[in-house]
């Protein structure tokens, strides 16, 4: 088979969920599979830095970059459903998105598109207008209305399309992500330990948090929760500092406002990016992970803070019960008392926070890119 896929989704260099996701599955892809001949798509206007020569050292890989302005690209795949990609890359059997985008094919490829999350349908308030705007001239119904095959990165999401777009349930298989190999309990000895820590400038004893600052991910919640842990006063909770780490997002400036009017704000650290190489040592120098978030269509920190045995806190909303299961303590994240009283439980009853490690690292085994790629391939199969 000759797969197209688009790799527009890692023009901007981030490593969000979505960039994790495509990263890994293509590694995993072009590792595994030596059968099938992949050519990927990508689109930008302006010169980027981005380095793809790990993609086309394999030999069955071929990258197809073109220079037209994305938003004449983008108008012209909306309004006139051209050019069609598969075309642009000289003909496929399939053509993959591994996340929404402006999109045509021609009739004679199996089209295929992943789906993350509807979070800009179910919560809309929590994106910014220019955002709201993008994705309503995607029009991701459509997309995923006219896919030959949906992937669904969790079962939460399955359902949503259903629900939302009234996408047939035979078309869409849930595939679920997985965990780097990084993402492991270090010994208390290890060297990277003390190396984060100095770099970031990270308190001796922390509750962790890991996302973008941006009102979908609940923050002000966990600064409110927090704050309430403090006015507890118990001597034992008082040594705990809160490290709120991510890049800043829409609306970030009302997390700073909090912090800045918080009497424990001298308490609440924000390291700020943190790069990949530092994150499984940044979850293994913490005490607990919250992770109170509205809405998410998979969740890659909760479930890399258990692989490295870290109690956790999330939201019992969307898919993370789905992903944690009973590994972790499920809060409302409408009420930062419940999650108040589940920071106080953890961080006081040793024996509830190493069961919750144990069953952590057991839960997070169950999630490899390994069984990702495979299931994968298996719905390219199924196309041809």
């Amino acid at each position: 088979m000759r797969i197209g896929i688009d790799i527009r989704c890692l023009a901007e260099g981030k490593r969000t969920g979505v960039e994790e996701y495509t990263l890994a599955l293509l590694k995993g892809l072009f590792e595994h599979d030596t059968e099938n001949e992949y050519v990927l798509f990508f689109n930008a206007w302006r010169k980027t830095h981005l380095d793809f020569s790990w993609a086309t050292r394999y030999p069955n890989v071929t990258l197809k970059a073109f220079r037209f302005p994305n938003k004449l690209l983008n108008l012209s795949l909306w309004y006139l459903h051209f050019p069609q990609l598969d075309r642009m890359v000289g003909g496929t059997d399939i053509f993959f998105l591994p996340n929404l985008n402006f999109a045509s094919v021609s009739r004679k490829t199996k089209f295929l598109v992943t789906a993350h999350d509807l979070s800009f349908e179910l919560f809309p308030e929590t994106f910014s207008f220019k955002r709201r705007l993008w994705h309503f001239f995607i029009n991701f119904r459509r997309l995923a209305l006219a896919a030959d095959k949906v992937i669904a990165v969790s079962q939460s999401t399955k359902d949503d399309l259903t629900a939302q777009y009234g996408v047939s349930e035979k078309k869409i298989t849930v595939i679920r992500s997985g965990i780097g190999e990084q993402f492991h309990v270090m010994s208390r000895n290890d060297g990277e330990l003390l190396r984060v820590k100095e770099k970031y400038h990270l308190p001796y004893k922390f509750i962790l948090s890991l996302a973008t600052f941006e009102p979908r991910k609940n923050i002000l919640a966990l600064i409110k929760g927090y704050e309430g842990l403090m006015h507890l006063n118990h001597p034992a909770l008082a040594k705990y500092e809160l490290v709120i780490a991510g890049v800043s997002g829409w609306k970030c400036e009302e997390v700073f406002e909090a912090i800045a009017e918080s009497p424990y704000g001298d308490k609440i650290f924000l390291p700020g990016f943190i790069a990949d190489p530092d994150k499984a040592a940044l979850y293994n120098l913490a005490s607990v992970f919250v992770y109170p978030s509205f809405y998410e269509g998979f969740g890659f920190p909760p479930l890399e803070a258990m692989a490295c045995g870290v109690p956790v806190i999330v939201s019992h909303s969307s898919a993370l019960p789905e992903i944690v299961g009973d590994a972790g303590i499920l809060i409302d994240p409408y009420q930062p008392d419940e999650l108040l009283q589940a920071l106080r439980q953890v961080l006081t009853d040793q024996e509830l926070a190493d069961a919750l490690r144990k069953k952590g690292e057991a839960r997070a085994k169950l999630f490899s890119w390994e069984k990702t790629v495979e299931e994968t391939l298996s719905v390219f199969r199924s196309l041809i």
